[in-house]
């Protein structure tokens, strides 16, 4: 059941992101900063695209991608449209692999500095996506106010 529930909340929360960055009604905006938020829009949509990519496909899924964790914060003026295929191409990924986990196994890789079962790693990572995903609302209607 937890693996279904969380796949649910991934799903749910990475089409809420999507819909903030189709929100931005400039474009460039979307790498620009305001405030106390270090990162622009882009960019966490860049960290989140690169981090699910190793933490679910290559950790879990065995797909072999291969982390940029650099570009991900260094990347500027990726395109909306790839932002979004993206972003779009992470669902399925993330679900299937969330929903054939075992969550009482063992997380193949040190996470937070510690051997931790797959439960823990999918709560932190759903917890995480929604972090970013608030920052980037945040930034969407401080640089596009009404």
């Amino acid at each position: 059941m937890l693996n279904s529930v969380l796949a649910d909340f991934y799903e749910r929360d990475l089409r809420r992101l999507l819909e903030e960055i189709h929100l931005f009604k400039r474009e460039e905006d979307l790498w620009k900063l305001y405030g106390s938020v270090k990162n622009p829009a882009g960019n966490l949509a860049l960290h989140i695209i690169g981090g699910s990519n190793y933490l679910f496909g290559t950790v879990l899924a065995k797909t072999g991608y291969i982390r940029d964790r650099d570009a991900e914060f260094s990347g500027k003026h990726v395109a909306r449209t790839q932002l979004v295929t993206e972003l779009e191409t992470l669902i399925p990924l993330i679900t299937q692999t969330v929903r054939k986990l075992d969550m009482d196994a063992e997380y193949p890789i040190a996470f937070d500095d510690a051997k931790r079962p797959n439960h823990y790693v999918m709560v932190q990572l759903l917890a995480h996506l929604n972090y970013h995903l608030g920052q980037v609302n945040y930034l969407r209607r401080m640089l596009e106010p009404a």
